[in-house]
């Protein structure tokens, strides 16, 4: 194998953080997996981290914003969204009952994923959403 060779690709985009650039995360994210058959559901959970990102955090304020990461590999998928912070919490799964108009993002994402990771830094939060390709069920995982 040559030393430079890498089967993960990964790109990245950063955007304002105004409503309709949650549409603009939504195709850049379809653009890049229009071939795969995991492209409906990532675009479903780029479009929800990045509302929340906008509705929850300084990204939504006057110049704030919000990064996005896709990395695609032969065993998995992965989506990450990066707010600016300034919630005192990062964000969490939890369920909410039936009536609730607001809560049931994450929860969302969490159960269209495999795996939800949430890491949380003074500089803001990154929501990771991960998804197994046929590959990467079947063997180990790199990482």
């Amino acid at each position: 194998m040559h030393e430079y060779t890498s089967t993960i690709r990964v790109w990245g985009l950063t955007c304002p953080g105004f409503p309709e650039e949650v549409s603009r995360a939504r195709r850049w994210t379809r653009d890049i997996l229009r071939d795969s058959p995991l492209a409906e559901d990532a675009e479903l959970i780029v479009s929800e981290l990045s509302a929340n990102a906008i509705l929850h955090t300084a990204s939504g304020h006057q110049s704030g914003s919000f990064s996005l990461a896709i990395e695609v590999s032969p065993q998995m998928v992965t989506l990450s969204v990066t707010d600016d912070g300034g919630t005192g919490a990062a964000p969490k799964v939890e369920h909410q009952d039936e009536e609730a108009e607001h809560g049931r993002g994450l929860e969302m994402v969490n159960a269209i994923a495999h795996r939800v990771i949430v890491n949380d830094s003074e500089h803001g939060h990154t929501v990771t959403a991960a998804f197994f390709t046929e590959a990467g069920r079947g063997g180990q995982l790199c990482g």
